[in-house]
C-alpha cells in the first residue's frame, strides 16, 4: 500500500535540509530524519488524500512536515531525561552521536522546519489557503499539548507508579500515539475539504488504529529482538512504564487489539472500496508490527 508514497517522501525529505557539516545542526537533523523507517504517518496522510479523490502529490509538504515532527519527537524521547535510549531505527540515537545539547537543537530545528514548510506551501496556494491552513492546524493539534506532548508528560509522570488504571493508560496512549495518526488522517481530511461524516470516519479510524499500533508495540517490546525492531527492547518493563501488557496481560492485550481492529475497519468503511488499503493496514497491525 505504502511503497509509492514512501519513495516520494524519502526523496523529498532528502532535499529539504542542507547537507553542510558545520555547525553540526544540519548533520544532526539529517542523521535522524534520513535514518529510514516505514514513514507510516506521512504515507497514511497521502493515502487518505488519494482515498478522498484528490491528488496526493499536492499534499507532499504536509506529509514531510508530519515526518519531521515525528522525528523530532523521537530524538527528544530518546534523551537521557526521557527514555534514555541508545538505539533507534537500528542506529545509535541522536544524542549518543551528537551529544545531548545538539540533539535537543536538532529536534527543535525539525519541529520549526516542519511548520515553515507547511506555511510556505499554504501561502503559495492562495486559492486553497484555508484548506491547507486547516490541515496544518490538525497536524499541530495532534503533535501538541492536547495530544502528543501531553501524552509524553503523563507517561513520564506515571513511570514506576503502582495502581495506575486503564483510564490513565488510555490518556497516555491517546496522546502520545494516537495524536500523530489523528494529525495524519484529519489533516488529510481538512486538506481535501471533507465534510463532517468523512471527518468522523477519519477520526474513528485514527483513534482505533493508534491504539492498535501502540498495543502491537507493547507486545513487541516483550517478544521481539533489537535486530527486528531497530530499537532497544524490554526497557518498558525495566523502567516500570505503564503499558497494555503490564495492565491487561498478553492475552488481554491481544483481545483488545481485535476489538480495535474491528472498530478501525468499521470507521474507515465509510469510504467503501477506496478504504481497502487502510483495512489491510489495520489487519497487518493486528498480526504483528516490525
Amino acid at each position: 500500500m505504502l511503497e509509492k508514497y514512501r519513495e516520494t517522501v524519502e526523496e523529498r525529505l532528502g532535499a529539504i535540509l542542507p547537507a553542510e557539516e558545520a555547525p553540526p545542526l544540519s548533520a544532526a537533523m539529517r542523521y535522524s530524519l534520513l535514518a529510514g523507517g516505514k514513514r507510516l504517518r506521512p504515507c497514511m496522510l497521502l493515502a487518505a488524500v488519494e482515498m478522498m479523490g484528490e491528488n496526493w502529490r499536492e499534499a507532499l509538504e504536509y506529509a514531510c512536515a508530519l515526518e519531521m515532527i515525528h522525528t523530532y519527537s523521537l530524538i527528544h524521547d530518546d534523551l537521557p531525561a526521557m527514555d534514555n535510549d541508545t538505539l533507534r531505527r537500528g542506529k545509535p540515537t541522536n544524542h549518543v552521536v551528537f551529544g545531548d545539547g545538539q540533539a535537543v537543537l536538532a529536534g527543535d530545528g525539525l519541529l520549526n522546519c516542519a511548520y515553515e514548510r507547511m506555511l510556505a506551501d499554504a501561502l503559495a496556494h492562495p486559492q486553497s489557503l484555508e484548506r491547507r491552513v486547516a490541515a496544518m492546524a490538525e497536524i499541530a493539534r495532534g503533535a501538541g499539548v492536547e495530544y502528543m506532548v501531553r501524552g509524553q508528560s503523563l507517561d513520564l509522570a506515571c513511570e514506576g507508579k503502582q495502581g495506575v488504571d486503564e483510564e490513565t493508560l488510555l490518556a497516555i496512549h491517546t496522546g502520545k500515539t494516537c495524536g500523530m495518526f489523528l494529525g495524519a488522517m484529519r489533516g488529510a481530511g481538512r486538506f481535501c475539504g471533507a465534510g463532517s461524516e468523512a471527518m468522523d470516519a477519519l477520526t474513528g479510524y485514527a483513534e482505533a488504529f493508534g491504539l492498535l499500533f501502540q498495543y502491537a508495540d507493547d507486545l513487541l517490546d516483550v517478544f521481539s529482538t533489537p535486530e527486528e525492531l531497530g530499537k532497544s527492547i524490554g526497557k518498558d518493563a525495566d523502567e516500570g512504564k505503564l503499558t497494555a501488557v503490564r495492565l491487561f496481560g498478553v492475552e488481554g492485550t491481544r483481545a483488545r487489539m481485535q476489538a480495535l481492529h474491528d472498530k478501525a475497519v468499521a470507521s474507515i468503511s465509510h469510504f467503501q472500496g477506496a478504504a481497502q488499503p487502510f483495512i489491510r493496514l489495520a489487519a497487518d497491525m493486528l498480526t504483528r508490527r516490525k
